[in-house]
C-alpha cells in the first residue's frame, strides 16, 4: 500500500498525524481531565478502561475512522487551523509564481477542483498508460519499472539512498523488497475466512480500477490473474514484517559486479541508467531472495503480464488523485475492507492531508512562525536532559549487564542527537513546480523532485540534521543510524506536554514519551546499533543472551493477549516498541522522582502524583478501534494496540502496583518473578 520509498525509524505510534494546534488551555494544573475516567472499573481490573473510560465514551466512532484516540483528536481539532492557513493561500489571486504561497494555492486549489477531476476521469494517466502497452519487448520491462519510480510508483522491488547501516555516516544506494500492494505477504497466503475475503475483495477492486481506466470486463478479468500471480510470487519468498525486524539478517552488502551474479537476469547497468545514476560501487541488498524471484518472473513470463502489473501499479498508485469514482473505489477496498471505515474523509481534508505531504516543511514553517511557543521548546529541552540522567541510572542498576557493556551503554547515551521542535534548516522547494495542468502531474513533478534529492545524495555524507518528520506531526521518532531522537513542534501539547501542568503529568506523558524513544536506541533493535549509528556488536560475552532472555518474557507475555476472538497479539513484531514501552515508563518514573524529591507533590483531585503520573501515560492511548483495523496493525503494526500499551505494560512496573494498591486478587496482577525486568 505504501509507494514510497522509506527509512526505518522507531516511531511512538503506527500512524504519522499531522496536527496545526496551539497549546490547549489547561483545565487544572493537575493536567488530570477526571472526565476522561471511568471510575466505575477499578484500576486492578481494566487500567485502560478506569483511565480513559469517559473519554472512550465520549468520543464514539464516527463512520469516517477505522480508530480514533487522542492522536486523532488532536488531529481532527487543529486540522481546522491548518485548513484556514492553506486557503488563505489559496484564496490569493495573484501569489508570485514559485513561492511559497503560489505552490500551497495552487496545489490545494487542484486537489478541491472536483469539476476538473472528474471532467478528466482516466485522462492524467492516460499517456504513461499507453506507454505501458505499447512495450514490445521484456527488455523494456526495467526502463519502464525506473520510470515509475521517478515519480513515486513503486512496482516490482524497491530502492533508495540512506546511511550505510554498518558506516552510518556515508550514504549508500540501497535495494530490499516491494511490489505487493497489500504490503504484508500474509494477505496472500493465509488461509483463514477473513484473509480469504480480503483477497476476493483487492481482486474486485483491481477489475474496478481496470475498467474504469476503460478496459473491457475480459479484459480487466484476465489483468486481475496477472497481477494476483506476480504478487502472490513475490509474497511467497518475501520477508514477514516481523523477519524485518532483525537488522543484521537484512544487510547484505556487495559490490555492483557481485550483484550481477547474485541476481542474475535483471538487466543491472539499465537499471542504473533508468534511475540516473552511475553503477554503485557498493550497494546493500536488504532481501535477496524477493529480488531473485522477481528476475525469475521476468524472464519466465510473458511480457503481457507484466505489462497487467506495472499498468495497475499505475493506476493504484494515481486513484485517489483522479476522477471521484477512481477515489470511490480505492476507498472501498482500503477505507472499507481493510479498516472497516463507512465514510472517506470530506474533500478539503484529504486537500490538506495531500499539500502537507507533498510540501511538508513548507506547511511546517507557517505552523511553527504561528503555533509553536519557545517556551515550549526551553522546557522540553530541560524534560530531556533529565530523562538522559535518569536512563543513565537505570543503566547502572541492571545487574545482568557488564561494566564493560555499561560504559559504551553510557557513551551511546551521551551521544544522543536531540532534535525538538522543528528543523534548524529547511528544505529547499525552489526546483519544485506546481503548474496548472492536472493534480495528478503535480504529484508526479513533486515525487520526482524527492525522488532526485535523495539520489543526489549517493556517495555522500549523511545529513544528520535532516528532520525525517515534519514540525506538524503529531509522533515521535528514534532513528538508529544517527541515533537521534525528534519530538516533533505538534506532539508537544496536551495530552502529551501541557505547560500548565505539574511534573506528575507531564513527567508521566511526554516524560514517558521521550523515556521511549530513548529507550529505543537499547531495545532488541537499537541496541545492535553503536553511539555513532553503525550496525555492530558492542555488547560483551554473555551480555546480548542475558538480554534476549529478559526480552523473551515480552515476547511470551504479549503471545497470549488474545485481541480478537480467535486472533492472538504477536509479541515478536511488537517486541521493540513494547521494550520501548517498559524502559520510558521506569525511566520517566525515576526521572519524576528526582525532579520532585526536595519539593513534593501534593494530592490533587484525590489523586497522589504518583496515581497521576500513571493516569496521564494511560490518556495517551485512550481510544476506539474497529475490528478490521485491529487486524491491519495486528499483521503490520510493531506497536501494540492501545489498550494493551497500558493494560499489558503497567503490571511489570512495580511503581503502578505502589500506586493503586493493587494486589494478587487483581485481574490484571501479575506475579514479581514472571514480571519483565530490563531497563
Amino acid at each position: 500500500m505504501n509507494k514510497k520509498n522509506y527509512v526505518a525509524v522507531a516511531t511512538l505510534a503506527f500512524a504519522m498525524l499531522t496536527s496545526c494546534a496551539g497549546q490547549k488551555e489547561a483545565k487544572s494544573t493537575s493536567g488530570i481531565d477526571l472526565a476522561n475516567m471511568d471510575t466505575t472499573v477499578s484500576a486492578g481490573t481494566d487500567f485502560f478502561r478506569y483511565a480513559c473510560g469517559g473519554w472512550n465514551d465520549a468520543h464514539p466512532l464516527t463512520a469516517e475512522y477505522s480508530r480514533y484516540g487522542t492522536f486523532d483528536e488532536l488531529f481532527e481539532n487543529s486540522q481546522k487551523q491548518l485548513r484556514e492557513l492553506i486557503e488563505g493561500l489559496a484564496a490569493q489571486k495573484n501569489n508570485q509564481a514559485g513561492s511559497a504561497a503560489q505552490k500551497i494555492g495552487d496545489l490545494y486549489n487542484m486537489a478541491m477542483d472536483s469539476v476538473t477531476l472528474n471532467k478528466q476521469g482516466a485522462e492524467p494517466v492516460k499517456a504513461m498508460l499507453d506507454k505501458i502497452a505499447d512495450m514490445k519487448d521484456k527488455s523494456e520491462i526495467v526502463p519502464m519499472m525506473t520510470e515509475m519510480a521517478h515519480i513515486g510508483i513503486g512496482t516490482y522491488f524497491r530502492s533508495y539512498v540512506y546511511a550505510d547501516p554498518k558506516n552510518s555516516s556515508l550514504n549508500i544506494f540501497q535495494m530490499g523488497q516491494g511490489g505487493i500492494n497489500l504490503g504484508e505477504k500474509e494477505y496472500y497466503l493465509d488461509t483463514d475466512s477473513i484473509t480469504q475475503n480480503i483477497r476476493e475483495q483487492y481482486k474486485l477492486y483491481i477489475g474496478k480500477l481496470f475498467q474504469l481506466a476503460g478496459f473491457s470486463e475480459a479484459d480487466a478479468q484476465q489483468k486481475v490473474a496477472d497481477v494476483m500471480e506476480i504478487e502472490t510470487a513475490i509474497a511467497k519468498v518475501s520477508r514477514s514484517a516481523t523477519e524485518l525486524r532483525d537488522p543484521e539478517a537484512n544487510y547484505h552488502k556487495m559490490s555492483f559486479d557481485e550483484l550481477k551474479k547474485t541476481i542474475a537476469g535483471i538487466d543491472w547497468d539499465a537499471y542504473m541508467k533508468g534511475l540516473g545514476i552511475q553503477a554503485p560501487a557498493e550497494l546493500n541488498v536488504e532481501q535477496v531472495e524477493p529480488i531473485q524471484e522477481v528476475a525469475r518472473l521476468m524472464n519466465t513470463l510473458p511480457l503481457s503480464k507484466h505489462v497487467s502489473y506495472l499498468e495497475y501499479n499505475l493506476l493504484d498508485a494515481a486513484a485517489s488523485c483522479l476522477s471521484d469514482d477512481f477515489v470511490a473505489a480505492r476507498f472501498d477496498f482500503y477505507g472499507k475492507v481493510l479498516s472497516g471505515r463507512q465514510v472517506n474523509q470530506p474533500r478539503w481534508k484529504r486537500a490538506v492531508n495531500s499539500v502537507n505531504g507533498m510540501l511538508g516543511e513548507l506547511v511546517g514553517e507557517m505552523y511553527v512562525e504561528k503555533y509553536f511557543p519557545a517556551a515550549a521548546k526551553e522546557r522540553m529541552v530541560k524534560l530531556v536532559k533529565n530523562l538522559q540522567t535518569a536512563l543513565g541510572e537505570r543503566i547502572d542498576a541492571q545487574e545482568w549487564m557488564s561494566d564493560s557493556t555499561k560504559i559504551r551503554a553510557h557513551e551511546k547515551l551521551a551521544a544522543f542527537h536531540v532534535k525538538v521542535g522543528y528543523p534548524d534548516k529547511w528544505k529547499d522547494y525552489s526546483k519544485l513546480e506546481i503548474k496548472n495542468d492536472s493534480y495528478w502531474a503535480n504529484v508526479c513533478r513533486a515525487s520526482e523532485w524527492g525522488f532526485n534529492d535523495m539520489y543526489s545524495r549517493i556517495g555522500k555524507p549523511v545529513d544528520k540534521d535532516e528532520w525525517l518528520m515534519t514540525p506538524q506531526t503529531v509522533n515521535a521518532y528514534y532513528n538508529p543510524s544517527t541515533n537521534e531522537i525528534c519530538f516533533p513542534a505538534a506532539i508537544l501539547q496536551p495530552p502529551f506536554f501541557n505547560m500548565e501542568a505539574d511534573d506528575a503529568a507531564n513527567y508521566g506523558a511526554i516524560g514517558v514519551v521521550i523515556g521511549h524513544e530513548m529507550t529505543h536506541g537499547f531495545d532488541d533493535q537499537g541496541r545492535q546499533f553503536d553511539k555513532d549509528g553503525n550496525l555492530t556488536d558492542w555488547w560483551a560475552p554473555g551480555d546480548a543472551d542475558r538480554f534476549k532472555e529478559r526480552a523473551q518474557v515480552m515476547v511470551d507475555f504479549f503471545n497470549k493477549i488474545e485481541v480478537l476472538p480467535g486472533l492472538q497479539a504477536n509479541g515478536e513484531l511488537t517486541l521493540g516498541e513494547n521494550l520501548a514501552d517498559h524502559g520510558g515508563l521506569n525511566v520517566a518514573y525515576l526521572a519524576f522522582q528526582n525532579a520532585t524529591k526536595d519539593a513534593p507533590l501534593g494530592v490533587v483531585d484525590g489523586f497522589t502524583p504518583e496515581q497521576r503520573f500513571f493516569l496521564a501515560y494511560a490518556t495517551l492511548w485512550a481510544g476506539n478501534i474497529r475490528d478490521e483495523q485491529i487486524r491491519v496493525y495486528t499483521k503490520s503494526d510493531p506497536h501494540s494496540l492501545g489498550k494493551w500499551r497500558v493494560n499489558g505494560a503497567l503490571p511489570h512496573i512495580q511503581a503502578w502496583y505502589d500506586a493503586f494498591h493493587i494486589t494478587p486478587s487483581d485481574p490484571l496482577y501479575v506475579a514479581p518473578e514472571n514480571r519483565v525486568n530490563v531497563w
